[in-house]
């Protein structure tokens, strides 16, 4: 695991990272699911790999889940506690950007409810889903921003952005250099 930035957001943690979402310590990893919660592939075929088949178990209880929505299960083998199944577009299927954000704010509310201190998100929908890379860091990254500016009392600690390839790294490392801009107008949008 490479730790590629950190930032500190008003006493939080913003923090990128390179590497193995299975691998991650969190109380709870956000896995880029299909609505029919079959995980096959990607990030999806990895947790259950690693965690082992109670992830598809479970999954396969909940059943159909819409695109933009997310549900909770258990992590199995896995390190983290939980697995927040986030239900991201397809490109191609129309109003795609909602649908990331609804994707990423459905998962970052389902984690705050259980009180949860620290979540790690994939590059949700930017892999097999064809969704470009450039404006999924953009929006998982300000819509990350937005939702602890919106929730001062969130039970977030850290919020970590944890992507495999290194196209993706430098599509958010950009954005991570952002950050002290976004908070800027976060400031400026809440006054």
């Amino acid at each position: 695991m490479k730790k590629i930035s950190e930032k500190n957001i008003e006493g939080r943690t913003l923090r990128l990272v390179q590497g193995d979402i299975t691998e991650r310590n969190v109380d709870v990893v956000v896995n880029a699911a299909n609505s029919y919660l079959k995980h096959g592939g990607g990030v999806a075929g990895a947790l259950v790999k690693k965690g082992g088949q109670s992830i598809q178990d479970e999954s396969d209880r909940i059943g159909f889940v819409p695109v933009g929505h997310a549900v909770l299960t258990g992590a199995g083998k896995l390190p983290s506690k939980f697995v927040i199944h986030a239900v991201g577009p397809r490109m191609g299927e129309g109003d795609e950007e909602n649908k990331l954000r609804d994707a990423l704010l459905n998962s970052l509310i389902l984690a705050d409810s259980k009180e949860f201190r620290s979540i790690s998100i994939p590059a949700i929908s930017s892999g097999i889903f064809g969704f470009p890379k450039d404006r999924c860091a953009q929006i998982l990254i300000g819509g990350s921003l937005e939702y602890l500016k919106n929730n001062p009392h969130s039970s977030f600690a850290e919020i970590e952005f944890c992507v495999f390839d290194d196209q993706t790294v430098r599509y958010f490392t950009q954005e991570f250099e952002k950050i002290g801009h976004y908070t800027g107008l976060l400031k400026k949008k809440l006054k």
